[in-house]
């Protein structure tokens, strides 16, 4: 790259507008995290009526939940090596594709077995997404401004979780479970859009440059090769696992826990729990926005801080919540806390880790967090089966304030402060 361009592409980062290259990579992981949620999400509201239909257990059904958070372990940690290895966009198309194979096959299956196997491979692509873009939005914007707009990406998942509400909503009384999967195809749409108009950034064309040249090599070991970084790793998995208990747990089960709560049976009644469902997410995109602010503001460290605390007071009082009012408002404030958290891991970790092990440290440490976590869609089946609502929404909140303690010791945390533009090199 040549000394002009470079000069450009740093005034480019510097810039408080948007150029067309930034919005393309803005608009273009968005949207695959909006379509590739709503694939997604479409199990929460699925999981009943596919249990009674199939004839399985609670159990059985988190294993279900959990089996895309599985695959989210193994595709993180492949489709992030490639990423960091043959391109961000190649891989990012990559994934969309292997999303929309497995959400369209499963409106063909009828077992348990070949359920998991197809929402294993889902979670393969949604887990190897996530590092994919979170390096494409590290490495197009300034340090400063990675923390809104990872949280806009994010964004794009609750507004997928609102379509899958929406469809699930319109589509389930008429067509079953099985006719919401087979709209599963629309994620084809970023393929095309990715395949046409996104460019590798500058920051890895000179990464290629530097692996070609030899002065610079990938090696997995760089995720943990100080005892600092290894520790930091560390945390940032636990982190992560409990997030993802409090994201994909409640996501898979709020409906039913909605139902539990409201001593809901009917299916035609059981729509107006999905539709209020539609509050709880929108309340999780302004979180996402706002911690994506203070983040950047005043730094990780106190922004998880008021946000971990917040989740832990506000769903265990979710527990009091007996109506359709109270469901949804007490609803939509825990969403906005306890998932606000989801991009600000992209952004913390894109500045932690070096460029030649970014896309990897993102998907690896995510795919770890949401392979462990995944084991609460199991336990909350389980709690569900032979205890109450009370008992889930106690055990959710021990976790976050566990998670609060492990964040406070993540030393880097303190020098990623407001405005700065700190970032590991070793």
């Amino acid at each position: 790259m040549s000394q002009s361009q470079s000069s450009n592409t740093e005034e480019n980062l510097m810039s408080s507008k948007m150029t067309s290259e930034q919005k393309v990579v803005l608009g273009s992981t968005t949207l695959g995290f909006t379509l590739d949620h709503m694939d997604a999400t479409f199990l929460s509201f699925a999981l009943a009526p596919m249990i009674a239909e199939l004839h399985i257990t609670g159990a059985q059904g988190g294993i279900i939940a959990a089996m895309s958070n599985w695959g989210a372990l193994l595709g993180s940690v492949l489709f992030g090596i490639l990423a960091d290895r043959i391109g961000r966009v190649r891989v990012l198309s990559y994934t969309v594709m292997l999303v929309t194979f497995a959400t369209v096959i499963l409106a063909f299956l009828d077992n348990a077995h070949t359920i998991y196997a197809s929402r294993f491979l889902l979670g393969m692509g949604t887990g190897g997404e996530y590092g994919v873009s979170m390096a494409l939005i590290a490495e197009s914007f300034r340090a400063n401004r990675v923390g809104r707009m990872s949280s806009i990406t994010a964004i794009g998942g609750q507004v997928g979780a609102i379509l899958a509400a929406i469809l699930a909503t319109l589509i389930m009384p008429a067509f079953g479970w099985r006719g919401l999967f087979m709209i599963g195809f629309l994620p084809l749409i970023v393929v095309y859009i990715v395949r046409r108009h996104l460019k590798e950034t500058p920051a890895f064309e000179q990464l290629k440059s530097d692996y070609k040249s030899g002065r610079k090599k990938f090696s997995f070991k760089f995720i943990a090769n100080t005892p600092k970084r290894a520790y930091t790793s560390f945390v940032l998995i636990i982190m992560l696992t409990i997030q993802t208990s409090g994201y994909y747990g409640l996501m898979n089960w709020l409906p039913t826990i909605m139902r539990k709560q409201l001593g809901i049976t009917s299916t035609v009644t059981a729509g107006y729990v999905n539709l209020g469902m539609i509050p709880i997410i929108m309340g999780m995109a302004v979180g996402m926005m706002t911690f994506g602010t203070i983040l950047d503001r005043i730094g990780p460290r106190q922004a998880f801080a008021i946000f971990l605390v917040g989740s832990a007071i506000m769903i265990y009082t979710f527990t009091f919540a007996y109506n359709m009012w109270t469901l949804t408002m007490l609803g939509a404030v825990v969403g906005f806390f306890s998932n606000g958290m989801y991009g600000g891991f992209g952004a913390v970790i894109s500045r932690l880790y070096p460029a030649e092990i970014r896309a990897t440290a993102a998907n690896t440490l995510m795919g770890s967090g949401r392979a462990l976590g995944a084991f609460s869609s199991v336990v909350i089946g389980w709690i569900m089966d032979n205890y109450d609502v009370a008992a889930v929404m106690l055990s959710l909140t021990v976790m976050y304030l566990i998670s609060l303690a492990f964040m406070l010791t993540i030393p880097d945390f303190k020098k990623l402060g407001a405005n700065s533009h700190y970032q590991e090199t070793n």
